[in-house]
């Protein structure tokens, strides 16, 4: 067993109740995407449920207020967001909603197929937006992660009616792990290690005998960039993302969850090796189509022809959505303050080690 000397024990103690140490807990991630509206009924809105996070942890919106771009660029203009907390779960909604008035809705996204995945959903995206195309473009910018994010349609359940109900999208977002190397006293600081997984649509829960979740097809673009990314760059058409479009990850994927195994369904990149010496941002672009192959007609298994990781063309359905992640570094990389109850107990344990010598030495 190795022994440690008493300067040895405090250092390790030290670090051991730090938390910065081995994990990153602050980095700031951003999410801009494209949705297409594939409910069969008109939407009036879109919400982004982030649980975990309070609003003190939303930095930015896409349409948001003080973007530098005006709020006309998304069809619902800026977002309201709103914190709950039912019980132990808490967090925030960012919700995109038109205006009920006089007995009718101001907008709204018709329900449709949308295949342009090269472009965006919004004034600026290149692709002749207007009242009738069925897909928006949404986005927003957070501190670390949040426990859970769930993306909604807010949908008429009849025309015209003055509520609305939220039907959950199959558009997953991105949570980002970022690990710093060790430091090494002598020794340049090496990058981080930066992670992004996403995870597919979760199991029907109303049905007699356990499903498959939903299949869809996931393509994968990525770089690095040695500067920071803002949110407005995060849209298709920006340079940002047109180079990104040029470095395929992963040319296809299938994500389906599987009731008997927790661990399916998710799909994880960068996880090989830490980012470059002068990366200050990572962004990723998600692709999402529909998976039109064979079914088990029992419990919904995917049984795709040529395997899970390479798509054959009449199994590739309609563009569902688009997700581009992106994720800056300099916070991630910076010293993460060390909490004094944390400081308290380490010193405490050190100075029972001081005594535990003393009494020795005696």
């Amino acid at each position: 067993m190795m022994k440690l000397n008493f300067p040895q024990l405090a250092v390790a103690l030290s670090i051991a109740m730090a938390p910065g140490i081995g994990s990153a807990s602050i980095f700031g991630s951003l999410g801009n995407f494209d949705v297409v509206n594939d409910t069969g009924k008109t939407a009036r809105g879109f919400e982004i449920d982030l649980e975990g996070l309070h609003s003190a942890d939303i930095t930015d919106t896409f349409g948001g207020a003080g973007r530098g771009f005006p709020t006309t660029v998304e069809r619902y203009g800026s977002p309201t967001i709103s914190e709950y907390s039912t019980g132990s779960i808490f967090g925030v909604k960012v919700t995109y909603q038109a205006t009920y008035n006089a007995g009718q809705w101001n907008v709204g996204t018709p329900s449709g197929v949308f295949n342009t995945p090269g472009e965006s959903c919004w004034t600026g995206g290149g692709i002749g937006y207007g009242p009738s195309t069925p897909c928006d473009h949404f986005g927003v910018g957070t501190r670390g992660n949040a426990t859970k994010s769930t993306y909604s349609w807010l949908v008429e359940p009849s025309p015209n009616a003055p509520s609305l109900t939220a039907v959950v999208s199959s558009i997953p977002m991105p949570t980002w792990t970022v690990t710093p190397a060790p430091v090494v006293v002598g020794q340049p600081p090496v990058p981080p290690v930066v992670v992004a997984q996403i995870q597919a649509p979760p199991p029907p829960q109303d049905v007699p005998e356990p499903q498959f979740g939903t299949p869809l097809w996931v393509k994968v673009f990525t770089t690095e960039f040695d500067s920071p990314v803002g949110l407005e760059e995060l849209v298709a058409n920006s340079p940002k993302v047109q180079l990104a479009l040029g470095h395929t990850e992963m040319e296809w994927q299938l994500l389906q969850t599987d009731p008997g195994n927790p661990n399916a369904g998710k799909l994880e990149n960068g996880g090989l090796a830490a980012v470059g010496a002068n990366a200050e941002s990572v962004i990723r672009r998600y692709e999402f189509y529909k998976y039109m192959g064979t079914v088990n007609s029992v419990d919904n298994q995917a049984l795709p022809t040529l395997g899970d990781s390479m798509a054959s063309p009449g199994e590739v359905g309609d563009f569902i959505g688009a997700q581009n992640a992106g994720i800056n570094l300099n916070a991630a990389q910076a010293a993460v303050p060390v909490p004094a109850a944390a400081w308290l107990l380490s010193s405490g344990l050190i100075g029972l080690v001081c005594v535990a010598r003393k009494r020795k030495a005696a």
